[in-house]
């Protein structure tokens, strides 16, 4: 089986994370596609092979080498963005693209464009997998999936590669900033790890944003409309007030680089009550832990404006910026420099305007900057995987896991 073909079999399985959900996996249809890939992977005849119950699958290619190599692993995760649907997806396959326009969906009349999204033109000539413009794709991160297994695959073809233990881990809900939470590092037991979750070919990123959650309820009064005076406190009226206290210079739309933001993820509304979720964002901790500070006071000023208790606020960290984690052992990053350049790949170390479970996992011991697998424009009907990027993401794993071997050397 070529990579091309795993990563067909693998977006016929809907994995779309859900954040209503308070079980890990948060679907049960990202344990099918868990217990699938255990049985490719025992086929692939790796070792140590195990799938827990809240989906998170782990196993072994043993190390063919005397020298004394660090362990080393590679990380993708199983589920879909809830921005878009991943069910029944079509993917198909534009050979050698011509850069112009290509029509997604006859009906609807969707088309992917260079015009809008000029990161086509880097991909000229070259085989596309699109889809049908009414899912996303999942190339986030079933690429990163395929690349790993076909990476492991690969090698083993290839006995004359020398290369220390690897590990590979598949985790759900990575899309809901809950991946690496019940990930186990010690039972994982590497020296240090990649995720393979990036976009374009050369993406290499160690910094990503701190990342926090905030969920909002809205207790409104309803009266009738005639008799309101004084009387109706209009929930759904209160969420539009409190969105519009968001400064519009700091919102995804607005932002680019290093800027941070509120982002309005749900509201949902009538007179009696509003439900709100938005999502925190800065790559700066200082900045992050201000931007939190304001959401509290937007509920404290709506509070005083409209009753006590009227809006409640809970706001959570999800991951941290994990380049204070990733500096001190900067190897990591140096050999990956290094596998690209010696494929003649140009690496692009830049910012995550996002982030990985490589962050929360950095903090928990097990340094894991992000690599590319190929994908762009994810989560929705526009994203795309250039099938030369997915396979350059395969073959960066493979020459990693070479040059791993000669680090004690």
């Amino acid at each position: 089986m070529d990579i091309v073909e795993r990563f067909l079999n693998y977006v016929k399985f809907d994995t779309q994370s859900s954040e209503d959900a308070s079980t890990t996996p948060s679907t049960d249809k990202q344990l099918v596609f868990a217990k699938y890939l255990r049985d490719e992977l025992e086929e692939a005849g790796l070792d140590d092979i195990d799938l827990d119950d809240n989906g998170y699958l782990y196993a072994t290619l043993p190390g063919n080498t005397d020298k004394k190599a660090p362990t080393i692993g590679f990380i993708s995760h199983m589920d879909t963005s809830p921005d878009a649907s991943g069910a029944n997806i079509k993917p198909r396959i534009v050979k050698s693209y011509d850069g112009g326009d290509i029509l997604l969906n006859e009906k609807s009349g969707m088309t992917l464009s260079p015009k809008v999204f000029p990161e086509l033109l880097g991909h000229k000539g070259e085989d596309l997998i699109v889809t049908d413009g009414t899912t996303l794709l999942g190339a986030d991160d079933k690429a990163g999936i395929a690349a790993i297994v076909q990476a492991m695959v690969y090698l083993q073809e290839h006995p004359e590669i020398e290369h220390g233990d690897i590990r590979v881990g598949f985790n759900p809900d990575e899309e809901i900033g809950l991946g690496a939470h019940l990930f186990d590092v010690k039972k994982f037991g590497c020296e240090w790890a990649y995720t393979i979750d990036g976009g374009d070919v050369g993406e290499l990123e160690y910094e990503c944003f701190n990342a926090a959650g905030t969920k909002i309820h809205i207790k409104g009064t309803s009266v009738h409309t005639g008799y309101a005076k004084g009387k109706m406190v209009n929930a759904a009226r209160i969420a539009t007030e409190l969105q519009n206290m968001i400064p519009e210079t700091d919102l995804p739309e607005t932002t680019e680089g290093y800027e941070g933001f509120y982002h309005l993820l749900h509201l949902d509304g009538n007179c009696e009550s509003a439900a709100m979720s938005y999502i925190i964002r800065d790559h700066d901790r200082k900045k992050f832990e201000a931007r939190k500070d304001f959401m509290k006071r937007i509920a404290d000023k709506l509070n005083d404006k409209y009753g006590k208790d009227v809006v409640s606020i809970e706001v959570y960290d999800q991951y941290y910026n994990m380049k204070e984690k990733v500096e001190p052992v900067m190897h990591v990053i140096d050999i990956a420099i290094k596998a690209m350049e010696e494929l003649g790949i140009s690496p692009k170390v830049q910012a995550i305007r996002g982030g990985t479970d490589g962050a929360q996992l950095s903090f928990r011991g097990l340094p894991c900057p992000n690599i590319f697998a190929g994908g762009i424009n994810f989560h929705g009907p526009y994203e795309f995987l250039p099938i030369p990027s997915m396979e350059k993401a395969m073959m960066t794993i493979v020459k990693i896991c070479q040059l791993t071997a000669e680090f004690n050397d």
